[in-house]
């Protein structure tokens, strides 16, 4: 089996946990499972490009895959900050009640 063969069976896997990572985030509704969600999509998208960036040998792809790396990043980013939000306006409710 050559390494090409070999990185676009990896490729052809890590495929498969996206189709599984997808049907986890269509049946969940709670807002952290959606954000580990988009991180597993996205690294595991990069992933792929690399993968079959090396394997084929187009260094475009590789170039597509660190991009959208640098995108992923500032995804995270954008969905975690209402949640830390959130949480931190539930911390301060909770500790302004009384206890009894």
């Amino acid at each position: 089996m050559s390494l090409s063969a070999f990185l676009l069976g990896a490729a052809l896997f890590i495929l498969v946990l996206i189709v599984v990572a997808l049907a986890r985030l269509l049946l969940s509704h709670r807002a952290v499972d959606w954000v580990m969600a988009e991180q597993l999509l996205g690294t595991a998208g990069i992933a792929v490009l690399l993968l079959f960036g090396v394997a084929t040998g187009r260094p475009g792809v590789i170039d597509l895959a660190l991009m959208l790396t640098l995108l992923a990043t500032f995804v995270t980013v954008a969905f975690a900050e209402p949640l830390r939000r959130r949480f931190a306006a539930r911390r301060q409710a909770n500790k302004s009640e009384p206890h009894p």
